[in-house]
């Protein structure tokens, strides 16, 4: 079946072609920006402004990823890393959700456990290493666990909010024409906190990366967090450079991947 040329007014035309030159306005910006900072630090390295050992540079940072890949240990130390955040994210995000589901529903159960969820939202979640090498021993298993209690409480809460939020009037009016509480659930709550739950999880997104790099900082033996103390002890600042400027990549990658699905959510919805 032929598809259908889609038409638009003149007015709305200029509309998506401006908005089009602005979208390719702005990524030129943002690359132009990236690029003039790496070239300001390679320059200012280069002509001695600061001292290359301290701060590294994009040559030697480039000289350090072809020597971690020649090792056969670069995509190794990436893929662990990878591998626990993503692991700890979606865990964070699914239970955090069922969680603030179940809130929701009981508000019984919502004023009793409430106050335990704000406090465990308060503490830092460094002070529970010792705790968790314990229970979890120091393999991947204690770092998924850290990754998972740093986005897990930030993820209740927010979509908590998000579900309490929801127009009274609207769920009033559903009441009224004989809705279960199931069928406000579906039909209203869950649809009207899709924003929220985008923003949520462009907001774990950054948690799972600071819970897994934490956690590697205090038990792992590989991975990006593990290279960048291992290169601070030894004072191979290059690696701990490297390695940084790596996680930087995977987070905006993980990142623009969110904003990829709420796209292809407000596109559905538009449909």
């Amino acid at each position: 079946m032929m598809k259908k040329k889609q038409s638009y007014s003149a007015e709305h035309a200029r509309f998506l072609k401006k908005r089009r030159k602005n979208l390719v306005l702005v990524w030129s910006l943002r690359i132009g920006l990236l690029l003039l900072i790496l070239g300001l630090w390679e320059l200012s390295t280069q002509l001695g402004w600061v001292d290359s050992f301290l701060v590294s540079s994009p040559s030697r940072i480039g000289k350090t990823i072809a020597s971690l890949y020649r090792d056969g240990t670069l995509f190794y130390h990436i893929g662990t890393t990878l591998w626990e955040t993503l692991v700890g994210f979606v865990l964070a995000v699914v239970l955090g959700y069922a969680i603030a589901l179940a809130l929701w529903w009981s508000e019984t159960l919502r004023k009793v456990l409430e106050p335990y969820i704000v406090v465990l939202n308060a503490l830092p979640k460094i002070a529970l290493g010792p705790l968790i090498i314990i229970w979890f021993g120091t393999g991947s298993k204690a770092i998924l666990f850290m990754t998972l209690i740093v986005g897990l409480i930030v993820a209740i809460m927010h979509m908590l909010s998000a579900f309490i939020a929801t127009d009274h009037n609207k769920i009033l009016l559903l009441r009224s024409m004989g809705a279960s509480k199931l069928q406000i659930l579906t039909k209203l709550v869950v649809p009207s906190s899709v924003p929220s739950f985008i923003s949520m999880l462009k907001i774990n997104v950054g948690m799972a990366w600071i819970g897994s790099i934490m956690g590697e900082y205090i038990v792992s033996r590989a991975g990006l967090g593990y290279l960048i103390v291992y290169g601070g002890q030894v004072f191979k600042l290059d690696l701990v450079m490297t390695s940084t400027c790596i996680l930087c990549i995977l987070a905006a990658g993980m990142y623009f991947l969110v904003v990829l699905l709420e796209k292809l959510l407000v596109k559905n919805s538009e449909s």
